[in-house]
């Protein structure tokens, strides 16, 4: 299935324009972005084929070397209290970073007006809006377009897009010491130089469309999910290899976003296709158990106390909210009118929930408090993987914002 298919299954895209809006400075004008050196003594570049299991033994054992101690051993998510802002990112203006993937543009939205302040272009089919492992820079993937787009968060300027191949997605290990790339169209996983984007180790991937992750509370491995040939895979984070691979039950599965819970012992797996998530002990990495949310489950996202997950349900419209304490879903929000909530993440404070509509362009905030919609705010065509900065956390795994 190509990436023309992926729309057109999932609903009638909305032609929209994108709006291009004056803004007091102008924040597209290339610029050069802090980025630190490089890491040096760096291993060569080589492919490893992945195992085919059913199941696995966990990477395991100590914390990966590296990584940032967990600050409480109950809740990854410790560090992402409501405007708990690390000194690296305090200073940096509130945005929110919209990648429209059908108007090969960024639209830069101020979230205290609701207004859209720029319009920016990228190489094409921006996919997601990344924050680096050390905060200090946001980085548009333009899967298609084959380069990534680095942003300074401190003056949104954007500079020169980097060569890169195939970067639908982007991650980064625990450790800080490699970016990942999911090139989904080449079918491979790549470990990068999270700074220069140069290519160390490539995993070549025999399942389709591997796109989202997310990793171990040790760091040790990261469970990603294939969209289009249903399988999740387990990768050893520390020696960059696949250790076990996975289908998912059902006729035609189609896995999403990808988050452990917590205290780190469950994962949770949207599937757009079965309408729920896949609930999975990653350890173990044996048969999951399933709960229906609604159509088209997409995006899973933490609340800021670590007591909830909002789920995305793009094909109806909604967001349906579990609770980990009980495992049960205790509220589903409907957008009024309908939309097609997708990406996104939360406010620093937690108070709202921002989400593209990827088939409405549009983008939606939301209350988190009783779910009611703040706002709908017009942008380009068929907006994604969308970015709220600066959020609370100490350093990013990745995607729109995985921060510990």
């Amino acid at each position: 299935m190509n990436r023309t298919s992926r729309y057109l299954k999932f609903g009638a895209v909305s032609i929209g324009v994108s709006l291009v809006v004056a803004a007091a400075c102008t924040s597209h004008d290339k610029a050069a972005v802090r980025v630190p050196d490089p890491m040096p003594n760096m291993p060569a570049m080589h492919s490893v084929q992945p195992v085919q299991t059913a199941n696995a033994e966990a990477a395991g054992g100590a914390p990966l070397p590296g990584m940032p101690p967990v600050l409480d051993p109950d809740d990854l998510y410790a560090a992402d209290r409501p405007g708990d802002l690390s000194d690296a990112v305090k200073g940096d203006p509130y945005r929110i970073y919209v990648p429209n993937n059908g108007s090969d543009t960024v639209s830069v939205i101020d979230p205290t007006t609701y207004k859209v302040i720029d319009t920016v272009p990228v190489p094409h089919s921006p996919e997601h809006v990344v924050p680096s492992w050390d905060l200090r820079t946001l980085w548009v993937n333009s899967d298609q377009g084959n380069a990534v787009t680095p942003i300074d968060p401190a003056t949104g300027r954007f500079a020169d897009p980097v060569p890169v191949n195939d970067p639908y997605n982007l991650y980064f290990t625990p450790d800080g010491r490699y970016a990942v790339v999911m090139a989904e169209a080449a079918h491979q996983i790549v470990f990068r130089d999270p700074h220069t984007m140069q290519t160390i180790k490539t995993i070549d991937v025999t399942c389709d469309g591997v796109n989202h992750a997310d990793f171990s509370a040790d760091g040790r491995y990261m469970i990603a999910s294939c969209e289009f040939s249903g399988d999740l895979l387990k990768i050893d984070v520390a020696n960059q290899k696949i250790i076990a691979q996975q289908r998912l039950p059902g006729l035609n599965p189609m896995p999403q976003d990808v988050k452990v819970s917590p205290d780190g012992k469950t994962w949770y797996i949207a599937d757009m296709q079965s309408s729920g998530v896949w609930i999975l002990d990653g350890d173990a990495f044996g048969k999951p158990t399933y709960l229906a949310t609604g159509d088209g489950a997409h995006g899973l996202y933490i609340s800021r106390d670590s007591s909830s997950m909002y789920v995305t349900n793009r094909g109806e419209g909604s967001i349906s909210v579990l609770d980990f304490a009980t495992g049960k879903l205790t509220a589903k929000w409907k957008i009024p009118g309908g939309g097609s909530p997708d990406m996104g993440g939360l406010s620093p404070d937690g108070k709202v929930l921002w989400l593209s509509g990827r088939y409405n362009s549009e983008v939606y905030a939301i209350d988190t408090g009783d779910g009611h919609l703040i706002a709908r705010i017009p942008v380009g065509t068929q907006p994604h993987g969308l970015c709220v900065w600066p959020q609370p956390g100490r350093y990013s795994l990745g995607h729109t914002g995985i921060l510990r």
